[in-house]
């Protein structure tokens, strides 16, 4: 039998399946690689270690549900994190699976609703199995801007619907999938695929107006930087560890800084993604890589002006004229934006994924893998109040509006939630 002929026999398929998933299991169920975000995640087995234990203090804060509602079936098992989007009098959230939803974020209640896609079926298949048959598809999102809500998908779509009542404007195909919020400023919008790619499109069609290319090195977290606009300016990270500025009219470079040169002698320990977004704060830009190095450097022409060792693929955080990082042992650390020195750590919560860090008034705010949302104080890192919201825990960056903390669990519940001292 030819070559060509035993690659379309479906019991040869079958066959080089099944020796797929026995070599899978004898590498511990795939557990060696669960140290890297999107491999490994929601499964039921034993971690090697385990989650800290939640610490006794005494309460400064009460945490108090305003309300919640249900948005969809939840973010699926791919490593996903589907951000809510705050515009005006409401806040926007989606699920894995297409579904969107905005509910006015005073009341809780529902504005609008729109199923953009459907899930594709969850047949047998080599994809399927990686992904363990999650049929979730939405990848990107909720991005916010020029009138629209934007999503990106894993077949490479990026999807503008209204934020008036949630019609589809326009979708636009920019080839693979979508690793990260899309971005609007001043009439186009911004995504970056896991190919490296970012692509400017103008946001009343969606027809591409350029495109920017990077290197991707081998292997690579699952996930991309989010673009940031800043006086016309487009600053984003790379999986090659490089932090790049372009101009937002015609894509052209005006500076690429290295985060971190890539060391060691596997894939694995190269492994240097730029995958949060980077900060700008004080007429500066912080920026973090995995495995790596956070950076402060001028938003100018990226000079570094200080460099901290640190590894982290979560967005970051400004407050106080500090940095806050949570790294990849969930220390949440506080730098100081001019000097890099560090200004405290708190580590209480080692091994509970935490979110990235939202940091608004006095508070730093993080949700956890086990359900938990946790407030610390931004002066000293201290514990100030957790609450326990559920939905198989948290993953979603937080968002903020006028104290209000807005939290997507991973089971599709939208959390609206105030802050009061006791």
């Amino acid at each position: 039998m030819s070559e060509t002929q035993s690659r379309y026999n479906p019991l040869a398929r079958v066959l080089r399946l099944l020796t797929f998933f026995a070599l899978s299991m004898l590498v511990a169920g795939c557990s060696w690689f669960s140290w890297i975000p999107g491999i490994g995640d929601d499964d039921e087995g034993e971690e090697s270690k385990e989650p800290a234990k939640l610490v006794s203090f005494t309460p400064e804060l009460d945490i108090d549900r305003d309300w919640k509602v249900k948005v969809g079936e939840g973010l699926g098992k791919k490593y996903l994190r589907i951000n809510p989007g705050v515009v005006a009098d409401r806040i926007i959230a989606a699920d894995g699976y297409g579904a969107v939803v905005a509910v006015d974020r005073f009341t809780g209640k529902r504005i609008w609703q729109a199923q953009f896609d459907k899930a594709a079926g969850k047949g047998f298949s080599l994809s399927g199995f990686l992904d363990r048959s999650d049929p979730s598809f939405v990848s990107g999102g909720v991005g916010i801007g020029e009138g629209l809500a934007l999503l990106g998908t894993t077949r490479g779509d990026v999807v503008a619907l209204s934020v008036a009542d949630g019609t589809e404007m326009w979708r636009s195909n920019v080839g693979t999938e979508i690793g990260s919020v899309p971005t609007a400023d001043n009439g186009r919008v911004f995504a970056q695929s896991i190919d490296g790619k970012l692509t400017a499109l103008d946001s009343l069609t969606g027809e591409e107006l350029w495109t920017y290319n990077s290197q991707v090195p081998r292997l690579t977290l699952r996930g991309t930087s989010s673009p940031v606009v800043a006086n016309d300016v487009v600053y984003t990270g790379f999986a090659s560890g490089k932090v790049t500025a372009l101009r937002a009219e015609n894509g052209e470079p005006i500076w690429e800084q290295r985060v971190m040169l890539p060391e060691g002698r596997s894939e694995l320990e190269r492994i240097v993604d730029v995958d949060s977004t980077p900060l700008i704060a004080g007429g500066a830009l912080f920026a973090v890589a995995y495995q790596g190095r956070a950076v402060g450097m001028s938003l100018r022409d990226g000079r570094p002006r200080w460099e901290k060792d640190t590894s982290s693929f979560l967005n970051m955080a400004e407050g106080y004229g500090q940095i806050y990082i949570v790294d990849e042992e969930d220390t949440i650390v506080a730098i100081d934006q001019n000097s890099g020195e560090v200004v405290w750590q708190q580590e209480a919560f080692a091994r509970r994924k935490l979110t990235a860090p939202l940091a608004f008034s006095n508070y730093i705010f993080v949700g956890d893998d086990e359900g938990y949302l946790h407030a610390i104080a931004q002066r000293d890192g201290r514990l100030l109040g957790r609450i326990k919201v559920g939905g198989k825990g948290l993953r979603a960056d937080l968002a903020v509006a006028d104290g209000v903390v807005y939290a997507s669990d991973n089971k599709g519940t939208l959390h609206a939630f105030k802050a009061v001292l006791r």
